[in-house]
């Protein structure tokens, strides 16, 4: 496993929202980034609190974030996500993942 790459205690920061999982579900997502520009954090709300989906989106972004700063590209992460019969994202955490990969939002 290779080194991670700390983020500075001060960064910059982006928050725009998705809608994943029909009835106009939406959810926030923050970015944080290295000095670099570089993607190195990713936080995922939306919801209600206690919800195990919302869990699961939160422990994704978690996950997410440790994988990017410790060298993962994201075109490796989004190759290996659970998707569905027509090739979509199958999670919502699959859906940001999609979206970073194409370069959205970044």
């Amino acid at each position: 496993m290779g080194e991670r790459r700390a983020l500075p205690q001060r960064r910059q920061a982006e928050t725009f929202e998705i809608e994943f999982g029909g009835l106009e579900r939406r959810y926030a997502v923050t970015l944080g980034f290295y000095g670099d520009g570089a993607l190195g954090e990713v936080f995922i709300s939306g919801g209600k609190s206690g919800q195990t989906v919302e869990a699961i989106a939160r422990d994704g972004a978690v996950l997410l974030s440790l994988a990017l700063q410790y060298g993962a590209s994201l075109d490796n992460i989004a190759s290996a996500i659970t998707r569905d019969d027509r090739g979509g994202p199958s999670s919502v955490i699959g859906a940001v993942i999609d979206r970073l990969a194409r370069g959205g939002d970044q």
